[in-house]
């Protein structure tokens, strides 16, 4: 297993468990002792847990950080991608789309340029940039509404200009990511002026798409937006434990496991 795939099933056991040792991570991995604690010790430079005598607690300070984009890009990139391709797959031609900020979400966007007669609504300049960069002369590129509105360390555009801006609209289907995912809190945020662009969001669309990796699950932010329940579809990865999909799937409308092979049959 690759450090960063490892690292980020430690991370998604502390935020379900609050705490890891060091021994049962070396013999569930198979790996010694001293790279489980260069894992957590990495994690622990991210802000993301704390390192005691032994283990690793879940970070104080998680629910309250908002990380850059560039730093989130790099957690979780394949799931993310798997991710990115099954949401693409829901986008028929000529429908009327909504995508939040996020890098998932932002790779979402790069796979909906083969769709066309797309309008996409979006508070993320990140988003609105891979439209405008793919453009070419004499190349129609799919419609871009762009909130106005603050910019966010994760260059969201957010707060009462961009909450505005979406009160009129009417999307088929948004796409949303989130910083945490958990079945009492729901969907939460670090910031509170992105929880209330969110839920407009969320207002002017008829179906609503979570696109969140195993990691998000168990995290627990500020603000909350949204319940699961609120929740038409969730997309996941392969690496979220069997027994949380299926604590999501009780609830949501309808989990996807993005890459995950079908049963086989005789």
């Amino acid at each position: 297993m690759l450090a960063k795939r490892r690292q980020s099933v430690i991370l998604a056991e502390i935020r379900r468990s609050g705490s890891v040792r060091v021994g049962e991570l070396s013999e569930r991995f198979g790996v010694s002792d001293m790279t489980i604690r260069r894992d957590l010790s990495e994690l622990a430079r991210q802000g993301l847990v704390e390192k005691v005598h032994g283990g690793a607690l879940q970070s104080g300070t998680a629910s309250s950080v908002e990380p850059g984009f560039e730093a989130k890009t790099e957690w979780e990139p394949e799931a993310k991608d798997e991710i990115a391709q099954a949401a693409a797959a829901l986008v028929r031609p000529g429908t009327a789309i909504a995508l939040s900020a996020g890098t998932t979400t932002h790779v979402l966007a790069r796979y909906l340029l083969r769709v066309q007669r797309l309008t996409v609504v979006t508070n993320s300049v990140r988003v609105a940039d891979v439209f405008e960069e793919a453009r070419r002369p004499g190349r129609t590129g799919p419609t871009v509404v762009l909130t106005g509105g603050v910019r966010t360390p994760s260059d969201a555009l957010v707060g009462p200009i961009a909450a505005l801006a979406l009160h009129d609209l009417h999307v088929d289907l948004l796409f949303m990511g989130c910083h945490g995912i958990d079945p009492g809190a729901g969907l939460t945020t670090p910031n509170l002026a992105e929880s209330e662009t969110n839920r407009a969001l969320m207002e002017c669309a008829a179906q609503v798409v979570v696109l969140a990796d195993h990691s998000k699950w168990g995290m627990v932010s500020l603000s909350s937006y949204a319940p699961l329940a609120a929740v038409d579809t969730l997309i996941t990865d392969e690496a979220m434990p069997p027994e949380i999909q299926e604590a999501a799937a009780a609830t949501v409308g309808r989990l996807i496991v993005a890459g995950a092979r079908p049963p086989a049959t005789d």
